[in-house]
């Protein structure tokens, strides 16, 4: 064990802890049961909604393929690269054409291709990804195709998912902790200087980036506690992946995710963790899911939120 400090630095330092411990941690705003248990309802039913509503929802999605740089061929044939199921796709639908960031379709004659909700497509095309503004939406009998692609890597993937699975209509989100007022605390924000880019593992055994902007420290009895905060040029509130001990036994073994407004002008804001809520590699193998840093591993259960499936 470490001496403790000592002379004139070890006092002062004693008493910063001292004075941190003692300084008045403010409340959240005060917000009536009733109400809070509505709108905690309300958000959960708009999250089960989004899960299944195309492109976005991971319960549809039933591929993920990389994208190398060169030509890559798709269709049904269960020998390609990129293999589709039969009742939606011709043997051979069409050529990928990546080089660089750029990603060309050339459909095979008569594959019957179409932008979605569009005009059949006749020949070659340039397809947008889905980080670029208006990502191309291709449509394939009952399939969606789009190009996928993560912040802070070069990787791109075909994404395919089925408007006619038979989950869109059963699926429902795993239990929730019960929600719990107590679970709202007041978080002080720390901004970095400058952004900085945090790299985590993701599910698929690669790395992505993000950009921290900050930490958000908040107090669960008297000890503080710190999350990193990130957040895009465009982020309307700061994303977290967090993980705590609740993962041993009842929340995905991989963490969780949170969404935190961004702080007033003290430099405040409150973290809901009723609201924590699960990757969606949690509902589908199709997904590019970032892990969370070590840092944001918190040495508590937090027993709020949604729970891992059954």
């Amino acid at each position: 064990m470490a001496d403790p400090p000592s002379g004139r630095l070890g006092r002062m330092a004693i008493l910063s802890l001292v004075a941190g411990c003692a300084e008045p941690w403010p409340e959240p705003p005060v917000v009536d049961t009733g109400v809070f248990a509505e709108e905690h309802e309300d958000w959960r039913s708009r999250r089960e909604a989004r899960a299944v509503e195309p492109p976005g929802g991971p319960v549809l999605w039933i591929g993920l393929w990389d994208l190398p740089h060169g030509e890559t061929v798709f269709g049904a044939d269960p020998g390609l690269p990129i293999a589709l199921p039969a009742e939606d796709s011709p043997p051979i639908a069409g050529t990928l054409t990546r080089q660089g960031e750029a990603v060309r379709l050339e459909p095979a004659p008569g594959a019957a291709i179409r932008v979605h909700e569009g005009d059949l497509i006749e020949g070659p095309i340039e397809l947008r990804h889905d980080r670029m503004e208006d990502p191309t939406r291709l449509q394939l009998g009952s399939l969606g195709l789009r190009v996928h692609s993560e912040q802070g890597t070069d990787r791109l993937w075909l994404r395919a998912w089925d408007e006619d699975t038979p989950e869109r209509e059963t699926f429902r989100l795993p239990d929730y902790f019960p929600v719990d007022p107590a679970w709202r605390v007041q978080a002080r924000f720390e901004p970095y200087v400058e952004p900085e880019p945090l790299r985590v593992p993701d599910v698929t055994g690669g790395m992505v980036e993000f950009i921290a902007r900050g930490e958000l420290v908040f107090r669960r009895g008297r000890k503080e506690h710190r999350l990193i905060a990130t957040a895009g040029e465009t982020s309307s509130s700061y994303f977290v992946m967090m993980w705590d001990s609740t993962a041993v036994d009842a929340t995905y073994q991989g963490g969780r995710y949170l969404r935190v407004d961004f702080p007033d002008e003290s430099g405040w804001t409150t973290i809901d963790f009723n609201r924590t809520y699960n990757a969606p590699c949690v509902f589908t193998a199709y997904s590019v899911c970032g892990l969370p840093p070590r840092r944001n591993w918190l040495p508590l259960r937090v027993e709020a939120g949604e729970q891992r499936p059954n």
